[in-house]
């Protein structure tokens, strides 16, 4: 018996498939057909054969992703969805935004705070939320990459970045380590973000027997700082509002029972794939603490997936000086909520819709 390949070089080797060439969905009355665009590296593991397709349909977005640099084996699903993810979370923001991730979680969101500060502090601002975390991660953003910013990539362990164009100059970084990708997306415009954008593509979740669930995409009517219910004695500050729909955003895209704990537009601490809220709650707190921005926790926002069920979680916020939260509301237990909040001086807003992400 030969000797089998170590798992090491099995992360990075390519894994054959044999897919078909094309696919056909049809939903009701309309069929649409997907273009197998190029076989992955491998899918969640390096056991598993994957492959990429592509609706044969006009303003794709990822579906027309563009490879500059491929890397040893090329994608693997899991670049993908982060690929997917991080473009998902930055295409809400007008102004400069990047999205570190790790397994299709962030471990680091910012977007510009102020018109002088530039792409790289932007990227440094996510990756610091988390560096260890940030560790092997993939880095998207909405903006052309400059040097300086891919510079500054280069400076820690990236496995790939994702942006709507570069630099001449940036490929003479991004060239010094072989197994890094590089990666171009455009078009991030025309996603459906907001309720009243067009439904499809609608979302489906195959079981375990190979059921399906179909749903409508996620979207928010959270639009800006009027779409926010303040329900406390206390409203936010201009800058608490910023922050607050920013770790919305952000919130949005993290794998529930999430939060999100943000200021100045960027994380300082997320809580992801919690079965109970207030240890979500708290693991955003202490991962904060333990990430070195314990300074930074007075006077920041959090953003809550789901309602508070109960008042632990915003003694908890009190305790470490969070001085406004954003939250769904629709909780029986929501009188005492904002009672709790008032006591603490915490401003809270309700959105009145509930952003659940089970990925």
């Amino acid at each position: 018996m030969s000797k089998p390949k170590s798992l090491r070089r099995r992360y990075s080797t390519a894994l054959e498939e044999e897919y078909p060439e094309e696919i056909r969905i049809t939903i009701g009355n309309h069929e649409t057909i997907y273009k197998k665009t190029m076989s992955l590296r491998y899918g969640e593991n390096p056991h598993q054969p994957a492959a990429f397709y592509t609706p044969v349909v006009e303003g794709l977005s990822v579906g027309n992703m563009e490879i500059l640099k491929t890397g040893k084996g090329g994608l693997s699903m899991t670049n993908v969805e982060d690929i997917n993810n991080s473009l998902r979370i930055t295409s809400y923001f007008e102004q400069p935004a990047c999205a570190v991730m790790k397994h299709v979680n962030p471990s680091g969101v910012a977007a510009q705070n102020s018109p002088n500060e530039s792409l790289k502090e932007t990227y440094s601002k996510a990756r610091d939320c988390d560096a260890l975390a940030a560790f092997g991660s993939v880095v998207g953003l909405n903006r052309i990459v400059d040097v300086g910013t891919a510079e500054e990539i280069m400076n820690s362990y990236v496995e790939a970045v994702v942006a709507p164009g570069y630099e001449d100059g940036c490929m003479e970084y991004f060239n010094k380590k072989k197994n890094f990708r590089v990666i171009q997306v455009k078009g991030l415009e025309q996603s459906s973000r907001y309720v009243g954008d067009p439904l499809y593509p609608l979302d489906i979740s195959v079981q375990l027997d190979g059921s399906l669930v179909l749903q409508a995409p996620m979207l928010t009517k959270i639009r800006s700082t009027e779409d926010l219910r303040f329900v406390t004695e206390r409203e936010a500050t201009p800058q608490e509002v910023k922050d607050l729909i920013f770790s919305w955003y952000v919130c949005m895209n993290v794998r529930s029972n999430g939060v999100v704990l943000s200021k100045n537009n960027g994380t300082i601490g997320i809580g992801t794939g919690q079965q109970d809220r207030v240890t979500a709650v708290k693991l955003s707190l202490e991962k904060a603490v333990m990430r070195g921005h314990k300074d930074e926790i007075p006077g920041s926002v959090l953003a809550s997936d789901g309602f508070f069920p109960f008042r632990d979680s915003i003694d908890l916020l009190a305790e470490y000086g969070v001085t406004a939260c954003v939250q769904p509301g629709g909780s029986i237990k929501d009188k005492e909520i904002i009672r709790a909040c008032n006591e603490h001086g915490i401003a809270m807003a309700f959105t009145d819709e509930r952003c659940f992400r089970h990925f």
